[in-house]
């Protein structure tokens, strides 16, 4: 056991970070051309955060949370989504006597007690953007722009964009009886779950994952033809900006999100090319978390992205993730006079910026070129005490085989060149 990670968690390996630091680099660079500042928020917080923002009867809170109680008897529980720790900070902070609207994103791991499959862990990794403060349709389309940009950057096509609106309380309210009216007759069969939510959140059914209760909710009302006035006009604008955008859209009424927080607009991203996790990225406005948390009524729009799900549609794809430059510079040496000044020309090559390894197992010099070659280094300089006295090197381009000798103090010259 000791050498096996816990059910539900996966090494990323030395050999696959580089794929990581590729999208999550590509991530911080939309989110500067977006004008999106960074925010970082503890891995764990109090549970009635997401008890309270998230909703009490979702999947999340109800089956898949990781609590557990401190010493000081004080419930916590690692974050299981992004968006409520951010809103949290947001009030803590009074981040809202800035100028408004605030743009923030993060990445972040998070954690959900469920079964593991392909592109779902119990321990994964999301990127995430907020705005808070504008309840302007141009901030929803902004919100799927950005993700419709970066996930086109990177190179990942044939995705669908799926809109839909969750109505407000105003209108949720009237929804929410129509819906209780088509399950009382089906109330007997619903899973035990949901007999829960049938009188708390009726809506959450609509969201079960069991294929009985899949079942029993089809041909159920959508929302979206209950909204009132001030949603359908918010639905339109959305879909004309949309379209202003030239962002291609399918509107989805069965979409309901896993999050109780959302109001208006809900969205995805999907794919058909990672299996039954479609949901590439997902997201939507919530205008009454902050109020709930605590704070001002202050509304806000965003989405979250899984890391994992993405690495599955880029290896499914055509794209490769470049791989890095592993080595520009592997110093061979041939005598103790040779290691000595070899050491030291290392840490003068580190400090300019180049990358450089040196044999530290005592190999022969034969042996040293083979593990130059395996590190694919670009140039290797090959050091020994007769050069010394000299007072050259030779430098040799690993991939023309080329070799020439130069004098010590021109060794870096030589190779930024």
């Amino acid at each position: 056991m000791l050498t096996n990670a816990p059910k539900g968690t996966k090494d990323i390996l030395p050999n696959q970070v580089y794929k990581w630091h590729y999208i999550e680099n590509a991530f911080r660079e939309a989110c500067a051309a977006y004008v999106f500042k960074e925010i970082r928020t503890p891995v764990f917080e109090h549970t009635e955060l997401f008890s309270r923002g998230v909703g009490d009867t979702t999947d999340i809170v109800e089956k898949q949370m990781y609590t557990f109680e401190d010493y000081g008897k004080r419930s916590i529980t690692l974050k299981p989504e992004g968006t409520a720790p951010v809103v949290r900070a947001f009030v803590e902070h009074k981040l809202y006597a800035d100028i408004q609207p605030s743009k923030m994103y993060y990445i972040i791991p998070c954690f959900r007690y469920e079964k593991p499959q392909s592109g779902r862990l119990r321990e994964f990794h999301q990127f995430g953007i907020e705005i808070f403060g504008t309840d302007n349709m141009i901030a929803d389309a902004e919100v799927i722009g950005f993700a419709a940009d970066f996930l086109n950057n990177l190179g990942i096509r044939d995705l669908e964009l799926r809109i839909n609106s969750i109505g407000c309380p105003k209108c949720r309210e009237t929804y929410r009886t129509t819906l209780i009216d088509f399950l009382r007759d089906k109330y007997d069969s619903l899973c035990e779950t949901c007999k829960g939510r049938y009188d708390k959140n009726p809506m959450r059914i609509l969201d079960c994952k069991s294929p009985i209760c899949q079942e029993l909710v089809n041909g159920a009302p959508y929302m979206l033809d209950h909204l009132c006035d001030e949603c359908k006009e918010a639905f339109n604008d959305l879909k004309n900006n949309l379209d202003a955008m030239e962002i291609e859209y399918v509107i989805d009424p069965g979409i309901v999100r896993g999050l109780d927080y959302y109001t208006k607009t809900a969205f995805e991203f999907v794919s058909d090319k990672i299996g039954a996790q479609g949901t590439v990225c997902g997201g939507g406005r919530y205008d009454h978390l902050i109020e709930q948390i605590g704070g001002p009524p202050i509304p806000g729009v965003g989405f979250g992205l899984g890391m994992e799900r993405l690495l599955l549609l880029l290896e499914s794809s055509e794209n490769t993730i470049p791989e890095p430059d592993n080595l520009d510079v592997f110093i061979a040496v041939m005598g103790e006079r040779a290691k000595r000044f070899g050491l030291k020309l290392m840490r003068d090559l580190r400090n300019h910026g180049i990358k450089t390894e040196m044999d530290s197992l005592g190999r022969n010099i034969k042996g040293q070129f083979k593990y130059a070659d395996r590190l694919r280094s670009k140039y290797s300089i090959i050091i020994g005490d007769n050069e010394l006295e000299q007072n050259i090197v030779s430098i040799k381009n690993m991939e023309t085989s080329e070799q020439k000798q130069v004098p010590i103090p021109n060794i870096i010259k030589e190779i930024i060149g």
